[in-house]
């Protein structure tokens, strides 16, 4: 029975949102930022790269702190104003392509992340949570929503449809061509009946922001330890989420590229995926995979399909018939000596949009000696391992959509 709550966000003016609203911090490289700074003063970048102002880096305590400041800087000069009432926000982006992606931003329970209710399918890193469990602490609030999916439903779709048939709060275009809209609802019948269909389902599952909901999480847990005043309705029992049906995830593939063949020759490399792979040169003719335990790769100047042998490698469960759990534990851990798939420096991880052709470029400017390619993940094999309990390796997934930051606050 998953539980979300309408809450009073902060949000920009009307006529600001579409120069507030910023990608995730990480998305930009550091010269685009200051790019988008240099001439956008209205831009949520200014609020999360407060040392901007003082032209310098400021990390920690002191950084947050600023982060703060920035934060009721807007909130003072009226860019920022906070809903009068509780509201859900039907929010809808259709993107360059055309597709559409029409969900539901709310608060969500850090309960139900607790009780396995939000489901997760990836593991976090216990100082990043805590690092951001203090960001959230000193800055007090939460700007980019946990994005979670649930299973398609007639209900909640009936209501979005209806609410979308008005003119939309927020309607703006950012350059990458994609258009956002904002309706808040805050009409009590139908909030009544969205909340009645999610406590009908018997759970979430996580979909992006696996370290912005553990580190609510944990950040409640601290507040019911030292906090007097502690109740479950306090607004920091709960993080701001983004609610997609399933249908409207589109789920992507990372291609892994690794900087060496670990002191292989490229004959001696090829022999060594023999063992599990048999192996086709495809020459100049790019080759993408069109089944499961199919992959693609490029090396010295040419792309191979490599087909998994199964007599070979036994599935003993739902994370073993993963293809980028198989690419591990055949190639980059036995063969190219790569263990720690999150903090090895030899391996790099190309998502979205950065096919095997960008792959191609990166290794022909070698930056980079060999490139491996699959099919991107199901919604079904995310969901399969999340009840299973086990959680995928790193960058398995590349999730679209991808939210901007700034266009909805939560503050607790």
């Amino acid at each position: 029975m998953p539980k979300i709550i309408p809450f009073r966000a902060v949000r920009p003016t009307r006529d600001k949102v579409g120069l507030v609203a910023a990608r995730s911090h990480e998305s930009y490289s550091k010269k685009g930022r200051k790019f988008r700074m240099d001439r956008n003063p209205y831009s949520f970048l200014h609020i999360i790269n407060p040392g901007y102002k003082y032209h310098k880096e400021i990390k920690g305590k002191k950084g947050f702190t600023l982060v703060r400041n920035r934060y009721q800087e807007f909130k003072e000069d009226k860019i920022f104003m906070k809903e009068e009432e509780a509201s859900f926000y039907i929010y809808k982006i259709i993107d360059r392509n055309g597709e559409v992606f029409s969900g539901l931003i709310a608060a969500a329970s850090v309960f139900d992340y607790e009780n396995n209710i939000i489901k997760k399918h990836e593991d976090t890193i216990a100082d990043r949570e805590e690092l951001f469990k203090e960001y959230l602490d000193i800055v007090g609030f939460n700007a980019e929503a946990v994005l979670l999916t649930y299973p398609d439903n007639d209900t909640i779709a009936s209501i979005i449809a209806k609410t979308t048939k008005a003119r939309a709060e927020y309607e703006f275009t950012t350059t990458y061509r994609d258009t956002h809209y904002l309706w808040p609802l805050s009409d009590s019948k139908s909030v009544a009946i969205i909340q009645k269909a999610f406590e009908q389902m018997p759970q979430l599952y996580i979909a992006d922001g696996h370290h912005r909901s553990s580190s609510s999480y944990l950040l409640a847990k601290d507040h019911q330890q030292n906090d007097e005043n502690y109740h479950e309705d306090a607004p920091y029992n709960y993080f701001m989420s983004y609610l997609l049906p399933e249908s409207d995830i589109r789920i992507h593939e990372f291609n892994r590229l690794i900087k060496d063949l670990n002191g292989l020759s490229k004959e001696e490399f090829l022999i060594a995926l023999d063992t599990n792979f048999r192996i086709e040169n495809r020459g100049l003719t790019a080759y993408k995979p069109s089944k499961k335990h199919h992959f693609s790769m490029y090396l010295d100047g040419e792309f191979y399909s490599l087909y998994l042998r199964k007599s070979n490698y036994n599935f003993e469960n739902t994370l073993e018939a993963l293809d980028p759990q198989i690419l591990y534990r055949t190639v980059l851990e036995p063969i190219l000596g790569i263990s720690d798939l999150r903090n090895d420096s030899r391996i790099t991880y190309a998502g979205g949009k950065k096919d095997m052709v960008y792959t191609k470029s990166v290794i022909d400017k070698e930056e980079y000696k060999v490139g491996f390619g699959m099919l991107p993940l199901t919604m079904d094999e995310l969901k399969q391992i999340a009840d299973d309990g086990y959680t995928m390796p790193p960058k398995s997934t590349y999730i679209e959509p991808k939210l901007r930051s700034g266009i909805t606050i939560y503050e607790f």
